[in-house]
């Protein structure tokens, strides 16, 4: 009786702490600091000016681990995809969630583009390029 609680509380522990999710380091990268854009470029060109289409998204960045997050002057949540490659960010604020494709995500910098609906030309996309370093 004895041996089997013994097994019993050694196979519970196992099972317990072989289950613990490890963060991934892109994870880390990017919910570690505060962001602050570098560059908002939509078709190669500065979209943060007056009337600019990401000038709402200028400033501090913040990705929190649960999943929320401030981005600019929005407010709402942000996902990856399963691999890690493509960042979701959704708000209230915003006509759509905004996918973006991750190029480049360390711990000195975060390098997303994605292409934002052209309302004026449906078949021909905006082109967003947003780079952020650490605060």
């Amino acid at each position: 009786m004895k041996n089997l609680l013994l097994l019993v509380i050694i196979t519970s522990s196992f099972v317990v702490f072989s289950c613990k999710v490890k963060e991934s380091d892109r994870f880390r990268f990017l919910t570690d600091p505060i962001w602050i854009t570098d560059s908002l470029l939509v078709n190669g060109v500065d979209a943060t000016g007056p009337g600019g289409l990401l000038t709402d998204f200028l400033g501090d960045t913040k990705f929190n681990t649960d999943g929320t997050g401030y981005f600019g002057d929005f407010e709402g949540t942000w996902r990856f995809n399963t691999d890690e490659t493509k960042l979701v960010i959704e708000s209230d604020s915003l006509p759509i969630p905004i996918t973006a494709d991750i190029k480049e995500l360390t711990s000195t910098s975060l390098k997303l583009t994605a292409p934002l609906p052209n309302l004026a030309d449906p078949l021909h996309p905006y082109k967003m390029r947003m780079t952020f370093k650490p605060k």
